[in-house]
């Protein structure tokens, strides 16, 4: 091929990628790190969030604010969800005013949000009977990974529209999983937040229990942390329980609380027992009934250590 015919297909690449209108749904926490790193890589961005002003940062270095969900679909080639519960999906995706109201026949919607994955087969579904490619991607990572672009994507649908979303999750992330079929990315998520709850309550335990035996804290926080037992999550809360700070959350207990219920959720339809999980999950749900449920999830310590 002429060197000619490789810069007009490059430039033809470029103009389409400039053209390209990405959508976002859910600036919170996470999505307003997300979304700011695909405008931050020059996208062009079209947001929707309940309360507006969580969006403003994004408006005001040029992203279009749209009115309803629909309005997003209408406008977007490819549309981002980052919501909380299966239900903040539900509201976004139904209705006059919802998402696939405004989807076009073959655009692409990309749910990261953590939902159970029947629920995530269903929307995948709805979203067929119109045209419209689905995708469930969730993350593993908190505030500092989705500000650095260090996500790891856990993604279950077709693997060509993996591959067409890929340049945009490698924006946001450092590792895209394709798990297989529509649901896989999401059952991998609440494997994933399972585990993590009890790392994080078991690493607490192992802390206040030292203590009570008259080990120093930082000392015994420091050992466990060079041992075999440490998982890297563990590096990242040490401060958090080392000086109980846990008002600035990176995780917060109603999340890994809410993450922890849909699995036992999804295990009871799969008639599969967690005995480990279930007793984990009433730990923080003690946790988010003492009024601290919006503080990081290492607030767990604090409970075991009274």
């Amino acid at each position: 091929m002429l060197a000619m015919d490789v810069f007009l297909l490059k430039r033809e690449f470029c103009e389409k990628r400039r053209q390209q209108m990405i959508g976002f749904i859910g600036i919170g926490i996470m999505g307003s790190r997300m979304a700011g790193r695909l405008q931050n890589a020059g996208e062009s961005l079209v947001v929707y969030n309940r309360t507006k002003s969580k969006a403003n940062p994004l408006i005001e270095k040029g992203a279009k604010w749209a009115e309803s969900p629909r309005t997003v679909g209408e406008q977007a080639d490819i549309i981002f969800t980052m919501l909380a519960t299966p239900q903040a999906v539900d509201a976004v995706a139904y209705g006059e005013d919802g998402l696939l109201n405004g989807l076009k026949p073959g655009s692409l919607w990309v749910d990261s949000s953590t939902i159970n994955p029947a629920h995530s087969i269903k929307l995948a579904q709805a979203a067929s009977d119109k045209g419209i490619h689905f995708l469930d991607a969730p993350v593993a990572g908190s505030t500092a990974p989705a500000e650095n672009g260090e996500l790891i994507f856990f993604v279950g649908g077709d693997a060509k529209d993996v591959e067409t979303v890929r340049p945009l999750l490698n924006i946001m992330g450092k590792s895209v999983q394709h798990k297989g079929a529509n649901g896989s990315g999401t059952a991998m998520k609440l494997v994933n937040n399972l585990m993590l709850g009890q790392t994080v309550a078991a690493f607490s335990e192992a802390v206040a229990f030292g203590e009570s035996l008259g080990l120093e804290k930082e000392a015994l926080i420091q050992s466990l942390l060079s041992g075999p037992t440490a998982a890297p999550i563990l590096h990242f809360k040490q401060k958090k329980i080392m000086d109980q700070d846990f008002e600035n959350a990176d995780f917060k207990v109603s999340s890994i609380y809410k993450d922890m219920e849909l699995a036992s959720e999804e295990a009871y339809a799969h008639n599969f027992a967690l005995p480990i999980s279930n007793l984990v999950k009433s730990l923080y749900g003690l946790v988010k009934q003492q009024g601290e449920g919006e503080y990081d999830f290492a607030a767990i310590y604090a409970l075991l250590k009274k």
